[in-house]
């Protein structure tokens, strides 16, 4: 008989995992929830009447699995480090203000900068036009587009590093 049951466990893992990520909504969890069930299951073979729905007794091991593991988890305490988890929702941390005061500081540094100083990095640097092509929207020698650019760079470099 456990060789009948471990061939039905086999083609009903996947829908196993389903539920079990449904119940714990993490992944390694879900896994070692189905293990867990799967372990029973073999362990209590001949509680399983042939000819029932094999499924709905899996579901209903594995649905007290987890239920047992609230209660242990209620009785111990939290045992995961939740700095670990990924998957929670929440502040994403300083990381993206900074980014953004940063974006926000070169941009109004940007906007300082002398209208032609501006054209020029903007169709270099943002547009990847090179020197020639910017030189021919601008309609000036390349050495102007070259030096204005230098000008511009160096500004900007000072003027976000003084902040």
């Amino acid at each position: 008989m456990p060789a009948a049951i471990g061939q039905e466990l086999v083609a009903l893992l996947p829908r196993l995992r389903r539920f079990a990520l449904v119940l714990c909504r993490s992944q390694p969890l879900a896994d070692d929830l189905v293990q867990g069930a799967c372990e029973r299951a073999l362990a209590n073979a001949g509680s399983w009447t042939p000819g029932t729905k094999f499924d709905a007794w899996m579901f209903r091991i594995l649905r007290n699995h987890w239920i047992d593991h609230l209660r242990r988890m209620k009785a111990e305490g939290m045992t995961e480090d939740v700095s670990l988890q990924t998957q929670l929702i929440g502040d994403p941390g300083e990381g993206p203000i900074l980014s953004r005061l940063v974006l926000s500081q070169v941009q109004r540094a940007i906007d300082s900068l002398p209208q032609e100083q501006r054209e020029v990095l903007v169709l270099v640097c943002a547009e990847d036009l090179s020197y020639r092509e910017a030189a021919e929207v601008l309609g000036v020698p390349i050495g102007t587009v070259m030096s204005r650019l230098a000008r511009a760079r160096r500004r900007l470099m000072e003027m976000t590093a003084a902040a």
